[in-house]
């Protein structure tokens, strides 16, 4: 029997998630329902019923608890985009509803983002790049670093981090590990070595990757910023609560410390001119998972798993594990 499967995005975000694989799997595997326009809870409603599997995606309302009231309802919940805790209620998953998340692919841009950001400041290409533009050329006495063989400390052993980590591999560097719930097994398969937050956090490069809880907002404080080493450069991709943003400012622009920052808290920021003009400081507008190809391939990453998922009972990378809720992004 095939299964019956609810597009719950507007046409414009299928465009942008939906490529040539999960158009082909759609095709393939299910008996496929398109919204048309906006969405709405109605609306939701409407294409949920009677359909068995959910494909979802940023834009997405919140999937309300009534379209299980019944005991009936879709079986699958696939998101096609990153956290689910604003889609659906942690109840509905005791219902024996399944969810996928493409968090995982997600993953992989922002693992990409942090790299690219650690080497951008390492050369200090910012400020070479605002020099040429300013009429200079060679900077006499200045020259960049490398990130070949240094130590990397990374905050949070999540799917982001773990992205980062194999991408660092060929840079044969020292990576450091804080994460309270990362034992020595799993870190010696990562390839790394866990250590206290202060520990982690001087190191010659630092990424955080932790989601935004009560027991990680604020958790880089100011004293440990201060005690961060000179020319330390870190990397903020995940949350701006988790760091004391003006402390950081601070020490970033008295030049001491480098940063690349694409959360903030608040979001969207609002900074002065130092700020704006610091070439130790490299701002993007929270698009570290925002790639062409990554958005293109979300679809197809959730729909491939929920396919084994049906057809074998096989749980994929993109599965959301229910006992992992209260620590997840």
């Amino acid at each position: 029997m095939v299964s019956k499967l609810a597009v719950v995005m507007t046409p414009e975000r299928a465009a942008d998630v939906c490529g040539p694989d999960a158009r082909r799997l759609i095709e393939e595997h299910f008996e496929a329902t398109w919204a048309e326009g906006a969405l709405d809870d109605r609306e939701v409603a409407r294409l949920a019923a009677g359909c068995d599997v959910l494909l979802t995606s940023w834009g997405t309302p919140h999937l309300d608890a009534s379209i299980w009231a019944d005991g009936g309802g879709p079986k699958v919940v696939a998101h096609a985009a990153g956290t689910v805790k604003k889609l659906i209620d942690r109840q509905v998953l005791d219902q024996g509803v399944t969810v996928f998340s493409a968090a995982g692919r997600i993953a992989w841009s922002v693992g990409e983002y942090c790299l690219a950001a650690m080497l951008t400041l390492a050369r200090r290409l910012p400020r070479f790049d605002a020099a040429l533009r300013g009429g200079g050329w060679k900077q006499k006495d200045f020259r960049g670093g490398e990130l070949a063989g240094r130590s990397v400390g990374i905050v949070g052993a999540s799917s982001t981090a773990r992205a980062l980590i194999t991408l660092l591999k060929p840079f044969g560097c020292d990576v450091v590990v804080y994460d309270p719930y990362l034992d020595e097994a799993r870190a010696a398969a990562l390839g790394v070595r866990t250590a206290t937050l202060a520990e982690t956090l001087r190191c010659a490069f630092v990424s955080l990757h932790v989601p935004d809880l009560p027991a990680t907002r604020g958790m880089v404080t100011r004293q440990l910023i201060e005690a961060m080493p000179d020319g330390t450069i870190l990397v903020n991709s995940s949350r701006g609560p988790a760091v004391d943003q003006p402390a950081l400012l601070d020490h970033v622009l008295s030049g001491r410390l480098l940063a690349a920052l694409d959360v903030y808290d608040p979001e969207p920021p609002s900074f002065g001119e130092s700020v704006l003009s610091c070439p130790n400081l490299l701002l993007t507008p929270h698009i570290a998972g925002d790639t062409t190809e990554g958005h293109l391939a979300l679809a197809g990453y959730v729909l491939a798993d929920v396919v084994d998922w049906l057809d074998k009972g096989v749980r994929g990378p993109s599965f959301v594990d229910p006992a992992a809720w209260p620590t997840a992004a």
